[in-house]
């Protein structure tokens, strides 16, 4: 019994690990490249971003975003940024452009995160012009009356100020050939939230009605990790509830899809791994939201926009203003908390992918981030984490332990028990009962310590792949960064030999020093557990420690780093437990196994 219990929650570990290794796999960059680039990669050969048929724009919807027919041939980003006039942005976390064609926000790169660790990687690039083989660009408006009465993609607007930079905003303006006067004030915080403040002035005779709009347009479909558990592509918060739309769910759709929501208030926008772009409207105001796809000769463009559900109207001699915001950056877990507080955005934090843990994942991302605080890096503050844990689950890992090292000390008699009722199997299992009942052993209790780990391991998990603060966060030699696997090879003797492994295994398989450091503690936790008295158990239960080890080999190193510690404070629990409850360990117990053998075969 007590062996098909173990066996079991084993069972169920690999279980577990085998189908998340299977259809989670970890995400396989290309070479001298990043998988956290992913806010860049897409094809560099993809035509430039063109303008969809009109006809595919229900009425009372935001525009297509279109391009002048200037940039329809793909450019270089570099031609790209320099095809139109612009408006430097310079603060300490971003530089770039704002084109006054258009007025679109389509020139960002993240001044304080690099593509690699190379200490010659360029920045991140978020924000592309249009034109551009992997244009990404924000851009904002009014609809109503003819083209030349609203501001297009092609209108030129005035601009005044700048840079634009933290406490000092820039100004545009334009007018349109009825005389409206559109004025446009863009301010930056501290962070990567733009602040879009929208008026139209009437100086006519007559009123008029414009509609607000905002979007988030991309082309091409970037190169994703391919996890089933992490989300990029189109998503929102709409409707009070959370919005993920895969990029080949709405690619499956057709040539033109359109997945709309209603709303009053929320966000929409599109997200990679670590960055992300979103529009934001007034948080009072009912909009229209939409999810958008269109492929044609071979182009792939994506839009998410939302517009007012009602229009706001203009009266002769008056004005009207609109609020938008605009998020364009890295998803830093405090940065993103504090716009939830302060600007009102609800679950704008869920635009990192906590996934069905978060109620664990958050908790664990703030425990690490205090952890840091204190020891200086993230390697360690997992360590730490991992003592708290056990902490935590001390009395009932307690009681599991001392469960197990009494059935630890019940070996020799479930060799003679096994001896003496070998082939009555039900007889067997009814004494091995009595016997437990006899003892007061629990046999089940062994398997709480490895059920409790699953969780904490997917949580844990969790944290490394998709907060920003794990990417690039290094440990100790040469574990340079925590959410990436150990990048050293049993298979080159971990660097002694001059090759690089990754050319003669298939699919750059590794075993790194962490994985078999993970298994041999595996081996020597499994050496104090009970022992199955059957033959055929004991060399599958034997082999565990090997399969985790090519199982976890791939992982992220500071998963690996967990495990690995999380076994050695076992061991040091389990043994002391075991020293108390005056059961041999070691060679004492291999001995008394052995004395126990050969009582029984004489």
């Amino acid at each position: 019994m007590e062996q098909r219990n173990l066996l079991l929650a084993m069972a169920f570990s690999i279980g577990i690990l085998l189908g998340w290794n299977v259809l989670f796999p970890p995400p396989k960059p290309p070479a001298g490249q990043t998988a956290e680039t992913s806010a860049t990669n897409s094809n560099a050969n993809a035509p430039s971003d063109v303008a969809l048929p009109s006809a595919s724009v229900p009425a009372g919807t935001a525009p297509a975003a279109a391009i002048s027919q200037a940039l329809a041939a793909s450019i270089s980003r570099e031609q790209a940024v320099k095809a139109s006039p612009r408006l430097e942005i310079s603060s300490d976390r971003l530089h770039g452009s704002i084109s006054l064609k258009g007025a679109r926000i389509d020139d960002l790169t993240l001044s304080t995160y690099k593509e690699t660790l190379d200490a010659n990687s360029p920045p991140v690039t978020l924000l592309s012009p249009s034109g551009s083989p992997k244009a990404y660009f924000a851009e904002f408006g009014w609809i109503g009356g003819s083209e030349d009465v609203t501001p297009s993609a092609d209108s030129l607007w005035e601009a005044s100020g700048g840079p634009l930079r933290p406490g000092n905003p820039v100004f545009l303006k334009w007018t349109g050939s009825t005389g409206l006067i559109f004025e446009r004030k863009i301010s930056l915080d501290n962070g990567y939230m733009f602040t879009v403040e929208d008026s139209v002035r009437n100086p006519g005779n007559a009123a008029t009605a414009l509609t607000p709009y905002a979007l988030v347009s991309r082309t091409g479909k970037p190169k994703v990790t391919q996890l089933f558990v992490l989300h990029e592509g189109p998503l929102g918060v709409l409707g009070g509830s959370l919005k993920e739309v895969n990029y080949s769910d709405l690619m499956d759709d057709g040539a033109k899809s359109v997945m709309q929501e209603n709303s009053t208030g929320g966000w929409i926008g599109i997200t990679d791994v670590y960055w992300l772009a979103a529009v934001i409207p007034d948080q009072n105001t009912a909009i229209k939201a939409r999810f958008m796809y269109h492929g044609q000769g071979g182009q792939d463009r994506f839009q998410t926009d939302y517009v007012a559900e009602t229009a706001m109207s203009v009266p002769a001699g008056g004005s009207a203003k609109f609020t938008h915001r605009f998020f364009g950056g890295a998803k830093e877990v405090r940065l993103l908390d504090n716009i939830e507080t302060k600007l009102g955005v609800h679950n704008f934090d869920l635009s990192i992918d906590f996934g069905w843990f978060y109620f664990l994942t958050k908790p664990f991302f703030y425990t690490l981030e205090w952890l840091y605080g204190i020891l200086g890096n993230f390697g360690l503050a997992i360590m730490a984490l991992t003592v708290l844990i056990k902490l935590a689950f001390f009395p009932l890992a307690n009681k599991s332990y001392k469960s197990m090292s009494q059935m630890k000390a019940l070996q020799p008699e479930m060799v003679k028990l096994r001896e003496r009722y070998g082939e009555d199997r039900q007889k067997l299992n009814q004494e091995m009962m009595a016997l437990y009942k006899e003892k007061k052993v629990n046999p089940a209790s062994g398997c709480l310590p490895i059920l409790i780990q699953i969780p904490v391991f997917f949580a844990l998990y969790k944290v490394l792949i998709v907060t920003i603060e794990m990417r690039h966060a290094p440990f100790f030699g040469w574990v340079q960064d925590l959410s990436a696997p150990d990048p050293t090879s049993v298979f080159n003797l971990f660097g002694l030999l001059p090759y690089d492994p990754s050319v003669f295994i298939p699919g750059g398989f590794n075993i790194g020093a962490w994985a078999l450091a993970m298994g041999l503690t595996m081996f020597f936790q499994q050496r104090l557990n009970p022992q199955p008295t059957d033959p055929v158990q004991a060399k599958i239960f034997a082999f565990m420690p090997i399969i985790f080890t090519f199982l976890l080999a791939s992982f992220a190193a500071g998963l690996v780093i967990y495990w690995t510690w999380n076994n050695l404070l076992s061991i040091a629990q389990q043994a002391f437990i075991m020293k108390r409850q005056g059961v041999p360990i070691g060679r004492r117990a291999h001995a008394k196994a052995e004395a126990a053998k050969k009582s029984n075969s004489g």
